[in-house]
């Protein structure tokens, strides 16, 4: 599929979904690690402002750090207040902009970040399945940066939702999104999905 069409539209629903967000949920743990809703939608512009080019002179400078460059990109893009963070994101909405890697990395970060901002605000979207069901066929065979394929070793993940599945071994089921979700390290995801092998996989989280 054209990636980038998705990727647009899920951009600026996003957008559209925090404009009226109240200074402390700006400040709201994200699903993503240590990083507050807002470091999340900094994260997401900055991303969307690299090439690959300028994504390794970046790395160059960070004494190849990919998380140095991250958090610089975060510290960069946050503006001087969650208007700022909001107008930053906007402004590249329909860039196609981003660093090297597979195309389906874009629509993932797109949709799995978009996800670490609504889980903790307590909001819901319904994303198009056919964008999540690639998402999920990407993450089952990578373990770029975020370990995804190892985590999911050995069992069997299936969508109550969607016509997919994946793997052999204990069953791990729910919705595909949260499925991507568990997929790509958020623990909160767990608890949105059954069957035997979910006390497996809930050892292969970092946190």
């Amino acid at each position: 599929m054209d990636i980038w069409p998705t990727v647009h539209t899920e951009r600026r629903a996003l957008a559209a979904d925090l404009r009226d967000l109240g200074t402390e949920d700006w400040a709201r743990p994200s699903l993503c690690g240590d990083w507050t809703v807002r470091d999340v939608l900094a994260h997401m512009t900055s991303s969307a402002k690299l090439t690959p080019p300028v994504f390794f002179g970046k790395m160059i400078g960070s004494g190849f750090s990919f998380d140095k460059v991250q958090e610089k990109g975060v510290a960069a893009n946050r503006g001087a207040s969650p208007a700022d963070t909001l107008a930053n994101f906007e402004s590249v909405a329909t860039s196609v902009k981003h660093p090297p890697g597979p195309t389906q990395t874009w629509l993932g970060e797109t949709i799995v970040h978009s996800e670490d901002i609504r889980r903790a605000l307590g909001m819901q979207r319904k994303y198009p399945t056919d964008a999540v069901v690639t998402v999920a066929d990407f993450y089952k065979g990578s373990n770029l940066l975020i370990g995804s394929k190892s985590r999911i070793a050995g069992l069997t993940l299936r969508a109550t939702d969607a016509n997919w599945s994946h793997g052999s071994g204990p069953e791990v089921s729910g919705p595909i999104l949260s499925l991507v979700m568990a997929m790509t390290g958020r623990r909160a995801a767990l608890s949105h999905l059954t069957g035997s092998g979910l006390g497996e996989i809930s050892t292969r989280f970092d946190h």
